[in-house]
């Protein structure tokens, strides 16, 4: 998802209320994370033009990488079923946020696959675009499970029945969905599945919200774990938590439109 803007004034309020009245406990928990945007900045990253092929190197994957035409036939093909289903696809399409962007897609595709990931965890789901490449490439695999922590948009209760469009139902079977943020539904997740092979940051993206999820599946990633975090550029959230961390490898990513970064932290057992 995009960074989202909450709305101003008047319409602010009453969104807020109505959200307050339907969920008290995950209304009041936003409010921080809202109050500490005030202190965010932007990073100068390092971007890395050639992430493709240096991914694959950490992976000790084949480079070029002869997933890429399935890559892109997928991609297509969920933009057809989701048009297909009155859905709009792509930036700031889904209340201000935006379904996930094609290559920090591709991305996570190629290391579910070369890394032929069991346990795989992903916070923010909206139309479930990098659930479905997950999904995909665990059933290639012929093996593993999606855990998808997914707060619906508190503002706009009407877009909540879009939650997972573009997850097919013969691949949820390898998915479990919970509802709720990550700040109250991912530490017992992490506590009870002990190991996280992939991890996919696409949530709330503050910076306080950020460094909370790496670090609570920094506690429980495989030796040769990676995760994937979206959004990197509105905030220092993952410059912070890559500095202070040991026994890793890291890459900053550009979006296929321009618009935005994305990170990757792989663990040096990788």
């Amino acid at each position: 998802m995009g960074r989202y803007e909450p709305p101003h004034g008047a319409d602010r309020l009453r969104r807020f209320a109505r959200a307050l009245a339907a969920d008290p406990v995950e209304t009041l928990l936003y409010l921080p994370e809202e109050i500490s945007r005030r202190h965010e900045y932007r990073v100068a990253y390092d971007v890395d033009t050639g992430w493709e092929e240096h991914l694959h190197r950490l992976l000790g994957a084949p480079w070029p990488c002869p997933e890429t035409p399935h890559a892109a036939e997928l991609w297509a093909s969920v933009g057809r079923e989701l048009h297909q289903g009155g859905l709009a696809f792509g930036r700031h399409t889904y209340g201000g946020y935006s379904d996930a962007d094609e290559s920090l897609a591709r991305a996570v595709r190629c290391v579910v696959l070369h890394r032929r990931a069991e346990v795989v965890v992903e916070t923010g789901v909206a139309r479930g675009v990098i659930s479905r490449y997950v999904l995909e490439a665990l059933e290639q695999n012929g093996r593993g499970h999606l855990w998808s922590i997914d707060l619906p948009h508190p503002f706009h209760p009407g877009l909540h029945p879009e939650t997972g469009a573009a997850v097919p139902a013969r691949q949820r079977r390898e998915w479990s969905y919970i509802e709720g943020s990550s700040r109250r539904r991912l530490p017992a997740l992490g506590r009870k599945l002990g190991r996280v092979d992939v991890f996919v940051h696409d949530s709330l993206h503050t910076a306080r919200n950020t460094r909370f999820e790496m670090d609570r599946i920094g506690r429980v990633l495989a030796p040769d774990g990676v995760m994937l975090i979206d959004d990197i550029s509105t905030h220092q959230g993952f410059a912070l938590w890559t500095r202070s961390a040991d026994g890793i490898s890291t890459l900053v990513c550009p979006s296929a439109d321009g618009e935005g970064l994305f990170g990757v932290v792989c663990a040096n057992g990788a």
